[in-house]
Parts: structure tokens; C-alpha cells; sequence
């Protein structure tokens, strides 16, 4: 009877024993396959979070790109740019749960269409930019030629008024200088000799010239005997730096012929050696001659 409430207690405890080892066992394979889950989720998470931090990189490498342009929507494209940084620094802190993620990108796919717009728009400008700068060094080629064909033109113009005012000067030519004797009859003999001398002439040849201008010419005179002393009227006139001291002035009604021109200087007790002749218009000397009294 005993052995009998043993073996009853016996199966009672194996039952018993039984009944907990299958609870463990269910209980532990739930709790592995919530672990498996969680771990599944968990990966799937970090993956979710890098594949944001991933995207929102890219969208601000476009940014900083076209930022680099320098174009007129700078300071627009900064500031988006600005909201991809500060939304990769939230993410980088956050836990990385499912919700927030979701948010982040919600807010990443905003910020890409933001993006899409504003670079829309900036590659509008760029392309009007080059349009624009190939418009510009069209011009500045043509500006360029311009000025070039104008330099050229100028200096042309420059030549030929250079080469009208050398040519519009009137030619001085064929200067001589003599002495004479005067007879009381009133007779002019030309003498080599200075104790006879009373009349020192000075002749010269204006030379024709076509496009030279008409109208009285003045010309100054001057003499200068073999002691350097200066004969005639010794006047001087001054020529901004330049002073001259000349015997004497002679005008001229030049009508663009030839024309010959003859000036007496009356004297006495000339000296005897060589005597120079300077013909000057204005302070500029245009001819020039020597003669001898013996």
C-alpha cells in the first residue's frame, strides 16, 4: 500500500517535473525569437539610419556644388544647405528608433524636394550666365577690333597730320648775302671789299607750296659779322624759353608761288673777315649762308 502511494507520489512529481521542463523550453524559445526580433528590427534600424545619414550626405555634396557656382541664388542655396547639416547632426544623435527615423526621412524627402526646385532654378541661371558671358566676349572681341581699327586710324590720322604739317612748311632756299657800294648818283656796285661797302643785301627764295597757307609771312634776320657782333636793328624777341636777337624783319605776302625775297642792311665801316646769315621763322632757324669782305 505504501509502495504503492510512492510510486503514485513519484508520477506526481515526474508530471509536475514534466509540466515545468516544457513551460522552460516554450519559455525559452519565445525569448529567443523576441531576441531574433529585436535584433532583425534592430539591424533593420541602423541600417534605416545609415541609409538616411547616406542620402542627406549626397544632398549636401549637390548643395556645396552648386554653391561653389557662386551664381545669384548663393545665399538661398546656403540656407538649405545649412537645413541638411542640422538635420544629419540630429540624426547622428538620435537613438535610431523606427518613429524618429521615419520622421527624419520625411524631412529628408522635404529637404530633396526643396533641392530639386532650387537647382532647377540655378541651372536655368547658369545657362542664361554662359549665354550671357559668351554674349560678353563677343562683345569684348568686337570692342577689341574696334579699338584696335581706331588705334590703327589714329595713328594713321596722327601720320598724315604729321605728314601735311612737315609737307604745309614753306621751303627757304637759295640764300645769298653781298655788299655794294653806293654812288651818289644812286648807282648800286657789288664790292668784295669791306672799306667799300655801305649796303649788306640779303636775298632768299620762298619755294612754292600747294597746300602750304597763304597770307603774310614774317621772317627775322639775322646778320653777324666776323667780330660775332649782331648788325641792324639788334632787337630781340623771346619764343617761350628761347630769346632771339635778330637785325632785321621782313614780310612777306606768300600766295603759295615762288617767290623771291631782297633786304638791304645799310652800314658803315664794316669789318672785314666772313659774315653769316640766319634766316629764322619764329625761333625755328630755316636757312642759313656765310659771305666774305676782304
Amino acid at each position: 500500500m505504501e509502495n504503492q502511494k510512492s510510486s503514485s507520489s513519484l508520477k506526481a512529481v515526474i508530471a509536475v517535473l514534466a509540466i515545468l521542463l516544457v513551460g522552460s523550453l516554450i519559455y525559452i524559445f519565445k525569448m529567443t525569437s523576441d531576441a531574433e526580433v529585436v535584433k532583425t528590427e534592430l539591424k533593420s534600424t541602423l541600417t534605416e539610419k545609415e541609409s538616411v545619414m547616406k542620402d542627406l550626405q549626397e544632398l549636401k555634396s549637390t548643395y556645396d556644388a552648386a554653391i561653389a557656382e557662386n551664381t545669384s541664388m548663393s545665399d538661398e542655396l546656403i540656407l538649405e544647405r545649412d537645413k541638411v547639416v542640422n538635420l544629419m547632426s540630429d540624426l547622428s544623435k538620435s537613438k535610431g528608433d523606427v518613429n524618429s527615423l521615419s520622421k527624419y526621412r520625411t524631412q529628408f524627402n522635404a529637404l530633396q524636394g526643396n533641392m530639386k526646385v532650387l537647382m532647377a532654378e540655378n541651372d536655368g541661371l547658369r545657362k542664361q550666365n554662359t549665354t550671357l558671358t559668351t554674349q560678353r566676349d563677343s562683345t569684348v572681341v568686337v570692342l577689341g577690333e574696334t579699338k584696335r581699327n581706331v588705334e590703327a586710324l589714329t595713328g594713321q590720322n596722327e601720320e598724315l597730320a604729321k605728314a601735311v604739317e612737315i609737307g604745309s612748311k614753306l621751303t627757304v632756299l637759295n640764300t645769298r648775302g653781298s655788299a655794294f657800294r653806293l654812288r651818289s648818283s644812286g648807282k648800286q656796285i657789288e664790292t668784295d671789299k669791306a672799306s667799300r661797302a655801305d649796303v649788306l643785301r640779303v636775298n632768299f627764295t620762298i619755294a612754292e607750296n600747294a597746300i602750304a597757307k597763304s597770307g603774310d609771312k614774317t621772317y627775322y634776320v639775322q646778320v653777324i659779322d666776323s667780330k660775332n657782333n649782331v648788325l641792324g636793328d639788334k632787337k630781340s624777341e623771346n619764343f617761350g624759353e628761347n630769346t632771339l636777337t635778330y637785325s632785321f624783319l621782313t614780310n612777306v605776302k606768300y600766295e603759295n608761288k615762288t617767290i623771291q625775297v631782297s633786304e638791304d642792311l645799310r652800314g658803315k665801316d664794316f669789318a672785314k673777315g666772313t659774315y653769316y646769315i640766319n634766316i629764322f621763322d619764329r625761333d625755328i632757324l630755316v636757312s642759313k649762308t656765310s659771305f666774305v669782305l676782304r
